[in-house]
């Protein structure tokens, strides 16, 4: 019997490698406003956060810009951009064998749900799970939202749930309702190696398909 009945996923850094894309939408919509260009290791820091965020911190922006940014950045993203991405080696022998082992598993990502969605079905990760929760256009939603309408959805208790992640957003979301967390580090947030201390966390794993022997290890 498996400690874990629901294993959440990210989707940048985690299932995908989404950095062709979203990094030309960031481009896009900066060239459209007229800032400045930002170095590549500011332009990593895009990925996976809600873009309003992202602009704010790169460009010292606030109020009403933001979601007009938001706006632009999406729409290049949707209609150019959005399946300009690669899934991470071993992901889907990863949700093979957690369906083997009967645990559920459940999508919870910043992207906007709807571009989520199609992503999801393109990639089939859909044929995994029909839990898939997003971000609102607004960016009201904060991470441990998405996760925790994963969680209701599921009917799992959150003492069964696990959420696998590559940032500090997802370990925060995790912490926030109270969920374990399981960090990798071939994404866009943590380093290989790294031994991740601020906030609660199971373990990190280096490679997709270790997930399965940290979720074999934990104990009931």
């Amino acid at each position: 019997m498996h400690r874990f009945e629901l294993v959440i996923f990210d989707v940048d850094g985690t299932l995908l490698n989404t950095t062709e894309g979203v990094l030309a939408s960031v481009e896009y919509t900066i060239k459209h406003f007229g800032y400045h260009e930002l170095t590549d290791e500011q332009l990593r820091k895009f990925i996976g956060p809600p873009i309003q965020r992202s602009f704010a911190d790169a460009y010292g922006l606030e109020g009403p810009i933001l979601q007009d940014i938001a706006t632009v950045f999406r729409n290049q993203y949707k209609s150019v951009d959005l399946l300009k991405a690669e899934p991470y080696d071993g992901i889907y022998d990863v949700l093979t064998g957690l369906r083997n082992r009967g645990i559920h598993t459940a999508i919870a990502t910043y992207k906007r749900e709807d571009y989520a969605l199609t992503l999801m079905q393109h990639f089939k990760f859909d044929e995994y799970t029909d839990i898939i929760h997003g971000a609102d256009h607004e960016n009201k939603l904060k991470k441990s939202d998405i996760i925790e309408m994963c969680i209701r959805e599921s009917g799992v208790s959150k003492d069964k749930v696990l959420m696998v992640g590559d940032t500090d957003n997802d370990a925060e979301g995790a912490e926030g309702i109270g969920v374990d967390f399981l960090a990798v580090t071939f994404g866009f947030g943590y380093e290989p190696g790294e031994v991740i201390t601020n906030h609660p966390c199971i373990g990190s794993v280096d490679k997709a398909i270790q997930i399965l022997d940290v979720i074999d290890k934990v104990e009931n």
